[in-house]
């Protein structure tokens, strides 16, 4: 189980680095997805996130007695599979255009957080509602801070629209 955790933050720093290079330059688009950013606004943002989600791969790792250390990677996991769906698939139906970080949510997240729940699943440590009540958790936990994460990458960093 420790190599699928490091496939997940292999795979979600990929995507970060996907959305890193090129979502501050199509946020300011006018999308009722994403409200415009600077780069600096969303850099510090993703950094966090990615770090948060190495936390949470590290605390299953090396805490796997943890109940909150599993609910934390798990909600990680169905969080940014939900994350591939709305509002990255979505934003590019609905916008007929590519939305960033897409073809790292489809093609990495996806099928690599799928792997690691179905193995969880197996190796019966955890079960839907565990599941269920992860992901919304820490779901709504990062969509709370991702608009202060932005206002604090602006404070310390501060940069023009671009």
């Amino acid at each position: 189980m420790e190599a699928l955790a490091v496939f997940f933050c292999l795979a979600i720093t990929l995507h970060n680095i996907e959305e890193a290079i090129w979502l501050p330059q199509w946020s300011q688009h006018g999308s009722k997805f994403q409200k415009a950013v600077t780069p600096n606004e969303f850099h510090f943002a993703v950094f966090v996130i990615t770090a948060l989600a190495y936390l949470s791969a590290f605390f299953f790792i090396f805490l796997p007695q943890s109940n909150c250390a599993k609910w934390f990677f798990v909600g990680f996991l169905g969080a940014m599979m939900i994350n591939a769906i709305f509002p990255h698939l979505l934003a590019t139906i609905v916008m007929k255009k590519y939305a960033p970080g897409l073809v790292t949510a489809l093609l990495l997240n996806i099928p690599i957080n799928s792997l690691i729940i179905h193995r969880m699943f197996e190796t019966h440590l955890i079960g839907w509602t565990e599941l269920l009540f992860s992901t919304i958790l820490v779901g709504i936990s990062l969509l709370a801070l991702i608009p202060f994460l932005f206002k604090l990458g602006g404070l310390i960093s501060p940069g023009t629209k671009t």
